[in-house]
């Protein structure tokens, strides 16, 4: 994945609107610049192209497409083919999801299913953000929000959704969990670690505001696992067994309500700030704003449901997987379900929050690390709950008193140290030390449930 594309796609993950700071500033440099310059002959020849091509991209955006670049990789199926599979170098795991499937069926060791078929989903995953953000180009900056923000943790849910089926409740409450951990403390620590290592500064700065907005909702959503986790163990239901799985119902609800009005209000406020540039930039030019995409709308939902459906099988096999994986390798179910799940589904999100920190654009790093952490707490759980009550499995958000207390302290820990907008090195080396110490507590917590009983993961 080359660097540039990396930065178009990511700064499109986050809410539309948020990367127009950026592209602002870039276009009321060129303008300054442009200015200064003695008007020549040359200089109104290549004035009036540049006319004759606004014109023309004006025309194809108002008959609703793009005008495709005319290069020989873009043939058709063929061309989409070859940008899709060929431009990024982690397809080359793509086979290890056959071999995964192969090995099962000759052998049937899980020991070997589950790795393979970790790897086989990592490039599926990075492939997935990349098809959203083409389709993005074809739906304006609301709609490719909404696309952004939905698929940006989908393989996570896939998983969950294949674990709720096959009735394994602590694997989906872990994994989403440690999703969560992951991007607040691995991702985070290791952007700001590399941030203050590489741009030459003591200190980098980001939106302080945006920061305490998601910090809240990440509190809200800890509030959220709180009641029905100590309601299980001060044995306070007035319905034993039932109260707590009924308040999680409610409670998750509510938290779906308040991630859309969060939605609602990012998405409006990004849209009066677009219309605000709007009129600062229409006589400067706006060829840094049409960025043509590589693939046609079509070809993006068809890839998007490819995609979607290879990653659904895999995850059928890495769900089936799990307890094997465990047995054969003597690791715990909650070190796979919370460390090693939760890395291999963020790992191309994690790239990329890294790579921004170290262009010295922090704030696309924590739209990656705290928005998908945001959207995991707010939507993934109570969405996880939501489906598993519509499938008749008593899902709730009863996480356990120690995976609790460790989101609780993730989260407070990490509100810490965004609360003054900045960030260095040592911020970053904290929090990646804070993940090494909950890494190694799961790998020697021993899962039981609230009665002190090994819940049965089949």
């Amino acid at each position: 994945m080359t660097s540039t594309a990396a930065s178009g796609s990511d700064s499109r993950r986050l809410l539309p609107g948020r990367q127009n700071s950026h592209q602002m500033d870039r276009i009321n440099g060129n303008g300054q610049k442009s200015a200064t310059q003695a008007p020549t002959l040359s200089d109104g020849a290549d004035e009036f192209e540049d006319d004759i091509l606004i014109a023309s991209e004006a025309l194809s955006r108002r008959t609703g497409g793009f005008e495709r670049n005319a290069g020989p990789g873009n043939w058709g199926m063929f061309g989409s083919l070859k940008v899709v599979v060929l431009k990024s170098k982690l397809n080359l795991l793509i086979p290890c999801g056959f071999v995964a499937i192969t090995v099962k069926y000759m052998t049937g060791n899980n020991g070997w299913v589950f790795p393979l078929t970790l790897l086989g989903i990592i490039p599926l995953a990075e492939r997935l953000g990349f098809a959203t953000e083409q389709l993005a180009f074809f739906t304006g900056p609301t709609v490719g929000g909404l696309l952004n923000a939905t698929f940006g943790n989908a393989t996570e849910l896939i998983i969950s959704i294949h674990a709720l089926r096959s009735g394994k409740l602590r694997v989906v409450q872990q994994s989403l969990l440690g999703s969560i951990l992951s991007n607040l403390l691995l991702v985070l620590g290791c952007a700001f670690f590399s941030g203050g290592v590489t741009c030459g500064k003591t200190e980098q700065n980001f939106s302080k505001s945006e920061a305490v907005v998601s910090s809240g909702l990440l509190l809200m959503a800890v509030l959220g696992l709180l009641p029905p986790t100590v309601l299980h163990y001060t044995h306070s239901e007035v319905h034993s067994g039932k109260s707590g799985l009924a308040l999680s119902r409610f409670s998750s609800c509510v938290m779906l309500v308040a991630y859309a009005c969060y939605i609602y209000f990012e998405l409006s406020t990004s849209r009066r700030r677009e219309q605000s540039n709007e009129g600062r930039c229409e006589n400067v030019g706006d060829a840094d704003n049409n960025e043509a995409p590589d693939i046609s709308k079509w070809e993006a939902i068809s890839w998007l449901a490819i995609l979607t459906i290879w990653i659904s099988v895999l995850s059928d096999y890495l769900v089936n997987a799990i307890d094997g994986a465990s047995q054969a390798w003597n690791i715990p179910v909650a070190f796979i379900s919370v460390i090693l799940l939760p890395i291999v589904g963020n790992a191309a999100e994690h790239a990329s929050a890294v790579m921004f920190a170290m262009k010295d654009k922090l704030d696309l790093s924590l739209g990656v690390a705290i928005g998908s952490s945001t959207q995991m707490s707010m939507f993934g759980i109570p969405f996880c709950v939501v489906i598993g009550w519509m499938m008749g499995q008593p899902m709730d958000l009863n996480f356990h008193l120690f995976e609790t207390a460790s989101l609780l302290m993730t989260v407070l820990v990490v509100a810490f140290l965004l609360q003054d907008g900045t960030s260095n090195c040592l911020k970053g080396l904290m929090l990646f030390l804070c993940y090494l110490i909950v890494a190694a507590s799961f790998y020697v917590h021993s899962d039981q449930d609230p009665d002190g009983n090994n819940p049965a993961q089949n």
